[in-house]
């Protein structure tokens, strides 16, 4: 019996490890197996492997080697740095500034600050998901110690304009922390021209490995450990270190920095003709968030009248991967924050897909894709009350 040939467009939730990143990675799984701690030969060959993995990120980023400070994702670096510039502030009543639109790891961190006494301000966006400067500078406060906001958002896509952010954040004397998990290896990242103090990114959003993220961290920046243990990673954050993970991010830093160009201009092309495509074949589809600033992989489409989630258990039967959204988010019953948030009704949130592609996205993915999707939907429409109470046909 013949294998299905399957196609992957849900690269925003998690990508294929590339193989140079896996052949980086064997000997720290097998050989090379010392505790880069360790003053004998084997510790100090994992960790002049960590060191070099450490330069290969700060190329990425445009950051100095010392100010990468490896972790076990965005999560735990989104954490870190949110409690870490809180609990170090020398500040009675610590306020701090994010977005409706941030991932959850940052919202649930600002949320459970709230419970201590920590003072929240959660910008709006407009309709195209973009936060104005204006609103972050009328925002802050005497007691603002915190700027969070994401570089480029998951679901949609936007990219927020960071470098005005930055701007406001050094006038006022405030921290600014971005999650930059979805853009790194994606778009250029320059953490001085940003202005960014801090910011979070995480290997499997770039071809690395799962398990494996950094917190970059300005020299001079004042913040309090997140845990608490040994002297590792310069007091930042203790634990032996994932050696096999950060070769492998590190790898995929690497082949990002040598791409970054090709791949923007390559996977944006392959986007722009799904989008026309869909949009050409399919009636009522509505393309979400900001057409000019948003990733070159990310597709956010409302398809009038479709279940988002049928659509997507439905294609997967195809052979087609995609999401309704944040993979982090999977089976909640509400609609996408995110969506809510730049003024999606909850049956547009709820009837939305996003296609995201990556490095090895090919043309006949995206061929394959478009001769799936029109189907699916005339389907789908055809079993909807509602669409059959609008009196359309597809």
């Amino acid at each position: 019996m013949a294998t299905m040939k399957r196609v992957y467009l849900d690269n925003n939730a998690t990508t294929p490890l590339a193989p140079e990143v896996f052949e980086a990675m064997k000997p720290y799984l097998l050989e090379d197996y010392g505790n880069a701690s360790s003053i004998h030969w084997f510790g100090q060959r994992a960790k002049n492997a960590v060191e070099k993995a450490r330069q290969q990120v700060a190329r990425l980023l445009n950051a100095r080697p010392g100010e990468v400070i490896f972790t076990s994702g965005g999560t735990e670096a989104d954490n870190a740095a949110i409690f870490g510039i809180v609990q170090a502030a020398r500040v009675a009543n610590p306020h701090i500034i994010t977005t409706r639109i941030e991932h959850h790891a940052v919202l649930n961190s600002a949320q459970a600050l709230e419970k201590n006494s920590v003072e929240v301000t959660y910008l709006g966006v407009g309709n195209q998901g973009v936060v104005d400067p204006a609103d972050v500078r009328s925002a802050i406060r005497p007691e603002t110690v915190l700027i969070s906001v994401m570089h480029a958002n998951n679901e949609i896509g936007t990219i927020q304009p960071l470098e005005e952010i930055g701007a406001i954040a050094r006038e006022r004397d405030v921290y600014f922390h971005t999650d930059a998990v979805q853009s790194a290896g994606k778009v250029p990242i320059d953490v001085e021209k940003l202005g960014v103090d801090l910011l979070s990114l995480s290997a499997h959003k770039l071809n690395g490995p799962k398990g494996a993220g950094v917190m970059y961290i300005r020299r001079g920046t004042a913040l309090r450990p997140l845990l608490y243990g040994g002297h590792h990673e310069r007091d930042r954050r203790p634990g032996t270190e994932n050696v096999p993970g950060i070769v492998g991010l590190g790898m995929a830093a690497e082949l990002a920095w040598a791409c970054l160009g090709e791949y923007g201009q390559r996977v944006a092309a392959l986007r722009d003709r799904l989008e026309r495509g869909v949009v050409e074949l399919v009636p009522q589809v509505r393309v979400n968030g900001d057409l000019q600033h948003r990733l070159p992989n990310t597709s956010n489409l409302s398809f009038e009248c479709v279940e988002g989630e049928g659509f997507v258990i439905a294609m997967d039967l195809k052979g087609f991967a995609c999401s309704t959204g944040a993979a982090c988010s999977s089976g909640s019953v509400e609609p996408s924050h995110v969506l809510s948030a730049i003024g999606c009704t909850p049956e547009q949130a709820r009837s939305s897909i996003r296609f995201s592609l990556g490095r090895y996205t090919s043309e006949e993915d995206i061929d394959a894709t478009l001769a799936a999707v029109p189907a699916v939907v005339e389907r789908l429409r055809s079993v909807s009350p509602r669409y059959k109470a609008l009196g359309t046909r597809v």
